[in-house]
């Protein structure tokens, strides 16, 4: 198992889960993802990273699968300019390469918002790590334990 991965199970522990991590093809996309699980597009809540220019720090959007985050609305929510995270910085923040980020199990805290589409569903899945393994959960304890703000930031 590997080091992401077993993050992400501890995390899921540590909150009081009891981990259902499923092995997936391939899960880069939130349509792989969703045709892999049996489920909607808009149940998989992607983690889709930017770069706060002033911070420095990378910022977390859980959006649901068939959504695209909105420059605008994402930049007046975390409060300053946003940029492409590169993969240097998403791994260092958060233990995770692009393509598997996933909401919980982070090496450093994060600032996340959740887009409410998400809250529409009683159970919706995200990735655990790699690209290929992904964990369902309810979208009110993904809120919960990784401290997202609930917020309008799609097109």
């Amino acid at each position: 198992m590997s080091k992401s991965l077993k993050r992400v199970r501890a995390a899921l522990e540590a909150a009081g889960l009891t981990p259902e991590i499923r092995e997936t093809e391939l899960a880069r996309t939130a349509a792989d993802a969703a045709a892999a699980v049996g489920c909607e597009v808009d149940q998989i809540a992607k983690s889709i990273i930017f770069r706060g220019e002033t911070s420095g720090e990378a910022i977390l959007f859980l959006t649901a699968g068939g959504n695209r985050v909105d420059a605008n609305k994402a930049t007046e929510l975390a409060g300053e300019p946003l940029g492409k995270a590169d993969a240097a910085l998403v791994r260092a923040q958060t233990g995770f390469a692009i393509g598997g980020v996933s909401p919980v199990g982070h090496l450093s805290p994060i600032r996340a918002f959740l887009d409410p589409r998400l809250a529409a569903f009683d159970q919706i899945w995200a990735a655990a790590g790699t690209p290929h393994h992904v964990f369902p959960i309810s979208p009110a304890r993904l809120e919960e334990i990784t401290g997202a703000t609930r917020a309008h930031f799609t097109a």
